[in-house]
C-alpha cells in the first residue's frame, strides 16, 4: 500500500539584486556604448575613403578657386580672392556652356526615358528567351569603350565615304559642321546609353504586380488606360531615377566623345559646362578659374539634384 506524500510548494526566491554602485553603473554604460558603436565601426573604412577621395579634393578645389596658378610646380601661387568667380560671370563662355548643357540634357531625354519605355513595353510581349536576347543586343553598345565608339561613328559619319551620308544622299560633315556637331554628340551618347536605360525600365516593369493589370482588364479597361493609369505611375520611380541620372551626368558622359571627336568645337559648338571646366584647367592652364567653374558646377548641380529628389518624393508612386 502506497501513501501519497503531500507536495510541498516550492517558493521562488526573488533576486532583489545588489545595490547599483557607481562602478557598476559605469560598466553598464561602457557595455551599452560598446554594443551601440559596432554598426558605426563597420562604416569607418567607407567614411575614410569618402573623406580622402571626395571631401578632401572638394576642399582643395575650393581653396584653389581663390588663387591664380598655371599648374607649374615652380610657378608662384597668388591669392586673388573671388576674382576667378567674377571673371567667370563676366565671360560669355560660361553662359554658352550652360545653354549647351541644357540642350544636351533635353536631347538625351528621349534616349534615356522615352525610347526605353517604348522598347521595354514592347519587350513584355516577347517570350522570356526572346526578351533576354533582345536585352543583350540592345545593351551591347553600353559595353563599348567611348573612344572606340567615337572611332566607329567618325567612320560612319565621314562626309566622303560614311554610311550615313550614303543612305541620306548628302555630303554633310556631321561632326565638324557647327549646326550638326551637337546633334551628332547627342545621338552617339544616346546610342551608348539606351541599352542601360532599357534594362532599368525592364527591371522596373518586372517589379510591377500583374494582378493590377488583370483586375483592370476584368473591369473593362483598355490597353491605353492600363498603360497610362497603372503601368506608368507604378514605373514612375524608375523614370525619375533615369531623369535624375540624365540631368546630373549628361555632360560627364559626353566628355570622352567630345574630347575624341570635336575637342569642344567647331567654334565651341560642343563645349558644355563639363568640357569648359576641363578646358580652363588643361588647355589654358588656369587652375584657379577651372576650380571656380568646378565649384559653381558642384553647387548648381547639387541644388538641381536636391530639387529633383524633392519633386520625385511627391510625384512617384510605390507599390507597397
Amino acid at each position: 500500500m502506497f501513501v501519497e506524500a503531500p507536495i510541498t510548494p516550492v517558493t521562488e526566491k526573488k533576486d532583489l539584486g545588489s545595490p547599483v554602485t557607481p562602478a557598476r553603473r559605469d560598466r553598464n554604460l561602457l557595455a551599452r556604448l560598446r554594443s551601440s558603436s559596432v554598426p558605426y565601426l563597420y562604416l569607418v573604412p567607407a567614411l575614410i575613403l569618402l573623406v580622402v577621395w571626395t571631401y578632401r579634393p572638394l576642399v582643395q578645389a575650393a581653396q584653389l578657386s581663390t588663387v591664380s596658378w598655371n599648374l607649374l610646380p615652380d610657378s608662384p601661387i597668388v591669392s586673388v580672392g573671388t576674382a576667378n568667380y567674377r571673371k567667370l560671370f563676366e565671360m560669355p563662355d560660361l553662359g554658352d556652356a550652360v545653354w549647351l548643357t541644357v540642350v544636351l540634357i533635353i536631347g538625351l531625354l528621349p534616349f534615356t526615358v522615352v525610347l526605353p519605355v517604348i522598347v521595354g513595353g514592347a519587350m513584355r510581349r516577347l517570350s522570356s528567351r526572346g526578351s533576354r536576347i533582345y536585352q543583350g543586343l540592345i545593351f551591347a553598345p553600353f559595353l563599348v569603350a567611348p573612344v572606340a565608339g567615337a572611332a566607329v561613328w567618325r567612320w560612319l559619319l565621314d562626309p566622303g565615304s560614311g554610311v550615313v551620308n550614303r543612305v541620306l544622299g548628302s555630303d554633310r560633315n556631321w561632326i565638324y559642321d557647327e549646326s550638326t556637331a551637337q546633334v551628332a554628340i547627342i545621338v552617339i551618347t544616346g546610342w551608348h546609353l539606351i541599352g542601360f536605360a532599357v534594362l532599368a525600365v525592364a527591371a522596373g516593369l518586372a517589379g510591377i504586380n500583374n494582378d493590377y493589370e488583370e483586375a483592370a482588364q476584368l473591369d473593362g479597361a483598355t490597353r491605353r488606360q492600363i498603360t497610362w493609369r497603372i503601368t506608368l505611375p507604378l514605373l514612375s520611380p524608375t523614370l525619375v531615377f533615369l531623369v535624375l541620372m540624365t540631368v546630373l551626368l549628361s555632360a560627364q558622359w559626353t566628355f570622352p566623345l567630345i574630347d575624341t571627336l570635336t575637342q569642344g568645337g567647331p567654334a565651341r559648338a560642343t563645349t558644355n559646362i563639363y568640357y569648359l571646366l576641363w578646358d580652363y584647367g588643361f588647355h589654358t592652364f588656369d587652375a584657379g578659374r577651372s576650380a571656380a567653374a568646378g565649384m559653381l558646377l558642384f553647387v548648381g548641380f547639387g541644388v538641381i539634384a536636391g530639387a529633383l529628389v524633392w519633386i520625385s518624393e511627391r510625384i512617384t508612386f510605390h507599390d507597397k
